[in-house]
């Protein structure tokens, strides 16, 4: 599914190019990672495979899984062997998904070029492989490198502490060559990241301490500064950590995503715990700086953990053409689209809601709501009342459609919303207005991961075989 233009590699050329579609027909299977650490059922995670072709016998279904052969790995996030980072280089194909496993520190490799449809495991690198090699554990995000290699952030140190280091895959032996940091500095907290070699900068966020979130969110780990606070920016050639941009008590930012554009110097990240979108940008002296361009207010509620009920900012993305800026609320239950036309002024043109914690009927009271007039409808596909609320989402590549998963990590689920622990997560399928802006739920597509052969089962982060929006970088 790469182009098709002789001594390229895979990918795209630009953006743009992947938008149109002009190598890559309309996405027709998915990759999910399925999680049952957590859940009280004694089996391995595992890569679930979904047909998403509308004129497939199968389509929203579950056509393939590939068990991992371990317990309680906690498989979260995911990332490629090879992606636009390295298009102009013929020798490289996107044929293997790299897996991380958020609790055991284990990082799986599996072949998705020998059959796309029926993944199988390549290679198991062992944790002890990043303990000694790097002093890093928990590792979350990885994106290919124009060099060949993978990198991949960390949350913490073997021992359960916060640390905000990174691990380098050899990108044919997936072999861990070592740390990517240079120098003494490395920032207290980990998560995402993304690079951008053109303004020779990486910036990476961070979540907690993973000792401290591994079973569930108390409020008051945020007030002992185990919970992050800032964009920490890297010096791209030297590896060195150069400034933090502190985004203020308890925002806690997760997904950073910088804008398609290569040549852009800004991009946007989303706060969990504040309810704000930071755009981060280059200031005239070369550093970084950051500025607040949406905030979520939080409702006053009655009968839930805390009387201010944040939208919890989970996963956050931008369309390829850099024009509409997604994020899912999990706390409150929507998904929102927003114009970035102009980066300093999102304008809201889209908002769906998809279940959440605020849903009419449910156990939480609104007593003061600065945005709506009445608690939302409990959401409803093909009979089945969907518990928990938007999470991962995933844009089609022409940004006509958005796909979302309801579970966030196995932890917090059982926390915030016991029912997706016993009724599985679900997937979802958003049309998209990409002229004026807009969201409806495509009601014929539902994959219920209450159903699976083994149980129900936490469905998380969403891939194409061809690369998605928040895959690949162009460089």
């Amino acid at each position: 599914q790469s182009a098709k233009c002789g001594a390229c590699g895979p990918g795209y050329a630009t953006p743009l190019d992947a938008m149109k579609g002009k190598y890559c027909p309309r996405e027709e299977i998915v990759y999910v990672p399925c999680i049952y650490r957590n859940t009280g059922i004694e089996k391995p995670d595992y890569l679930a495979t979904v047909d998403v072709d509308p004129k497939s016998p199968y389509y929203s279904q579950v056509i393939h899984r590939l068990p991992m052969p371990n317990l309680k790995d906690e498989l979260h996030h995911s990332g490629w062997n090879a992606c636009s980072s390295c298009f102009g280089d013929a020798t490289k194909r996107r044929n293997r998904l790299i897996l991380p496993s958020l609790i055991s520190s284990r990082i799986y490799v599996v072949d998705v070029g020998t059959d796309s449809r029926a993944p199988r495991i390549h290679k198991i690198v062992e944790p002890v492989e990043l303990f000694w090699k790097g002093n890093v554990a928990n590792p979350h995000t990885s994106h290919c490198l124009g060099s060949g290699d993978i990198l991949i952030s960390c949350l913490g140190d073997p021992s359960g502490n916060g640390k905000g280091g990174f691990i380098v895959l050899d990108g044919e032996t997936f072999e861990v060559k070592g740390n990517w940091e240079n120098g003494e500095k490395v920032p207290p907290l980990g998560y995402d990241f993304w690079y951008q070699p053109r303004h020779n900068v990486l910036m990476s966020t961070e979540w907690g301490t993973p000792k401290v979130l591994a079973d569930g969110f108390n409020p008051a780990d945020v007030e002992k500064g185990h919970y992050g606070r800032r964009i920490n920016v890297w010096d791209w050639s030297t590896h060195s950590y150069v400034q933090a941009i502190d985004l203020g008590k308890g925002s806690i930012p997760l997904e950073i995503r910088f804008l398609h554009n290569p040549d852009a110097a800004e991009g946007f990240v989303g706060c969990a715990l504040s309810g704000v979108v930071h755009r981060f940008y280059k200031t005239e002296k070369g550093d970084w700086a950051a500025e607040k361009v949406i905030e979520v207010p939080s409702k006053k509620v009655r009968g839930w953990l805390l009387p201010d009920m944040p939208g919890l900012i989970t996963d956050i993305l931008i369309s390829l053409d850099d024009r509409f800026l997604y994020f899912s609320n999990w706390l409150h239950g929507d998904i929102r689209q927003y114009d970035i036309s102009n980066t300093r002024q999102p304008k809201l043109v889209g908002q769906v809601f998809l279940g959440g914690s605020i849903t009419k009927g449910g156990p939480v009271t609104v007593v003061e709501d600065k945005e709506l007039q009445c608690q939302p409808e409990p959401f409803v596909i093909k009979g089945k009342k969907v518990p928990g609320g938007p999470q991962m989402i995933q844009l089609s590549l022409d940004g006509k459609r958005l796909y979302v998963s309801t579970s966030l990590y196995s932890g917090w689920d059982k926390q915030f919303y016991p029912d997706v622990i016993k009724e599985g997560s679900v997937m979802l399928q958003i049309d998209v207005d990409t002229e004026k802006g807009g969201l409806k739920v495509n009601k014929n597509f539902l994959v219920d991961f209450g159903k699976e052969p083994d149980g129900p089962v936490l469905a998380h982060e969403i891939r194409y075989p061809g690369g998605d929006s928040t895959s690949d970088i162009w460089v």
